[in-house]
């Protein structure tokens, strides 16, 4: 178990070339406004740091759709600032995933994924054009996109919206 307060002081940091970074909790999970900045942007980008400090080349990391650093919603604005500091480490390839409302197994129950995971299929045809990067997306879908991507390896930044990220993670 990795105590995220101290990562910094990891000695036996593996040795990798692709480092996937899919932290992230709620803000009612987490508390407080400040201690989901301290899950889903500190630890983010001290993460990064270490693997740059160890030479891993590649950064894969989930943040959130409509991430941006800008934003006058909290969540999003906190989720584009870890983007924005992950782009200032020195990596060959920075892999950033922004799924929608991700679903899946989670060992605490959120009621609002669970709501979404029933209704989602029922409403899928009203999220098309400009919406359809909102549909829930399942996270083995986002998991099968980042292993892919991996392995193709791009190099510099990229971005991979839900939409990309569904066709990426088709099996």
């Amino acid at each position: 178990m990795v105590d995220f307060d101290r990562l910094a002081e990891v000695g036996d940091f593996p040795r990798v070339h692709d480092v996937f970074c899919c932290l992230g909790t709620t803000i009612k999970q987490a508390g407080s406004q400040e201690a989901f900045r301290k899950v889903d942007l500190a630890y983010v980008v001290e993460l990064g740091r270490m693997a740059v400090r160890h030479r891993a080349s590649q950064f894969l990391v989930v943040t959130a759709v409509g991430a941006d650093p800008r934003s006058r919603v909290f969540y999003n604005r906190v989720k584009g600032e870890a983007e924005e500091a992950v782009r200032r480490l020195q990596f060959d390839a920075i892999q950033i995933f922004r799924p929608s409302l991700l679903l899946g197994s989670r060992p605490q129950s959120r009621p609002a994924e669970s709501i979404a995971r029933v209704l989602s299929p029922l409403v899928a045809w009203a999220f098309l054009g400009p919406l359809a990067r909102y549909r829930p997306i399942k996270a083995a879908t986002v998991a099968r996109a980042m292993v892919r991507i991996a392995r193709e390896a791009p190099r510099g930044a990229h971005v991979y919206e839900s939409d990309a990220i569904r066709r990426l993670g088709r099996r």
